[in-house]
């Protein structure tokens, strides 16, 4: 089958100019981590907010429903029922009218960790927290949530 005289005329002119070259390929390259390089600790800082911020909801809805708790039974858990007492009911119990959450198991912090939980608080009638990223806190900074 014969070419064109077009068809061979691009052929002939460009032939060898398909693809990228190495420079150009090492140019796209440096840009995108340099915009990588930019971008990054932006998101992972805004990734870090959301943790904490998502805790300290977390913490509300925990308090909210360790005072469920206290309207229903009289009182707070003990620790020793700890926040399970709000999924499970305690032995011991007749007014308990739970579960007061409505994830199964104990609840966890952003970073898989339970929640601490004292019962008598010394920020109040009970202090409830996340420990943190670093699992160090002591519920007394804001990074670790506050106490109630």
């Amino acid at each position: 089958m014969a070419q064109s005289r077009t068809t061979q005329r691009f052929h002939r002119n460009h032939g060898n100019e398909a693809g990228f070259t190495l420079v150009e390929m090492l140019v796209v390259l440096a840009i995108i981590g340099m915009i990588t390089a930019l971008v990054g600790p932006q998101v992972m800082s805004y990734l870090g907010r959301a943790k904490v911020d998502t805790a300290r909801v977390e913490v509300q809805n925990l308090a909210t429903a360790l005072d469920l708790f206290r309207l229903d039974v009289g009182r707070y858990p003990s620790e020793r029922e700890g926040l399970h007492g709000l999924v499970a009911k305690p032995s011991g119990i007749d007014r308990w009218n739970g579960p007061y959450l409505r994830k199964r198991g104990d609840p966890l912090d952003p970073w898989g960790r339970a929640y601490a939980y004292r019962l008598p608080g010394s920020h109040g009638a009970y202090d409830l927290y996340s420990q943190g990223p670093d699992g160090t806190s002591d519920g007394s900074d804001v990074q670790g949530v506050k106490s109630w």
